[in-house]
């Protein structure tokens, strides 16, 4: 990521004929090595819409409602108490747009601490 971004800030400030900071550094390393670390990611990642719905005060109905914009409604993991709308909205496709996971930990590691709730709020405890 850091080398895209590299990338990117010197061809736009070639085109501009500029120079300095094009892209804020948003780019965070961070090594998973239990489980727990890997499901609070997988429930981050899959449910950041969610949290911001919640940082702008927006109501959210507890639906299973999915973003449509993630690859969500692929995800096996989700709790299966919980109705979950897998659909994709009208303007993408239903194929599958992600990998099948290669590692132990996103396989089945991350199930030892529970399946996610997809009507969960990353960040909150119990999410």
């Amino acid at each position: 990521m850091m080398s895209i971004a590299s990338r990117f800030a010197r061809a736009v400030n070639r085109t501009l004929g500029r120079t300095g900071k094009v892209l804020a550094d948003r780019y965070h390393l961070q090594v998973l090595t239990c489980p727990a670390q890997v499901r609070n990611a997988l429930a981050y990642v899959l449910l950041n819409a969610r949290r911001h719905e919640v940082k702008r005060k927006a109501w959210l109905a507890n639906t299973g409602a999915l973003d449509g914009a993630s690859s969500a409604r692929w995800f096996e993991g989700w709790r299966r108490d919980v109705p979950v709308d897998r659909s994709p909205p009208r303007t993408l496709s239903s194929t599958p747009a992600v990998a099948k996971p290669r590692t132990w930990f996103l396989r089945a590691g991350w199930r030892i601490h529970g399946l996610i709730d997809p009507n969960a709020i990353p960040g909150r405890i119990g999410s």
